[in-house]
């Protein structure tokens, strides 16, 4: 079973300790994100596991297929990892806030 929130169980704003890891491309990442969000591309996550937090994290990707995958795998290796259902673009809709590394307007590719 993979742990799974939907949007409107998550609270906003985002709680002290709760870490978000975005499993996204870069190109993806770039145009919108969660501000304070760890960046580990789903195909690089085994070899980037040492920088992930310690602590409950919420792990986004566009729509909650990747994330489900980084979560299943991320819950075997002993971490304390939920995936958002949903994803970015649940978060967008919803209007929570963004920012991006282009210097436009976010927004969720």
């Amino acid at each position: 079973m993979i742990p799974t929130v939907s949007l409107d169980q998550v609270p906003h704003p985002l709680p002290e300790g709760l870490h978000v890891l975005d499993v996204r491309e870069p190109e993806e990442w770039a145009h919108g994100h969660i501000e304070g969000a760890l960046h580990v591309p789903l195909g690089i996550l085994p070899a980037r596991f040492s920088e992930l937090p310690d602590g409950q994290t919420l792990v986004v990707c566009k729509v909650g297929g990747r994330s489900a995958q980084a979560v299943m795998w991320l819950q075997r290796q002993g971490l304390d990892v939920v995936n958002l259902d949903g994803g970015m673009l649940d978060w967008e809709a919803a209007g929570r806030p963004m920012v991006s590394e282009t210097g436009a307007a976010p927004f969720i590719a």
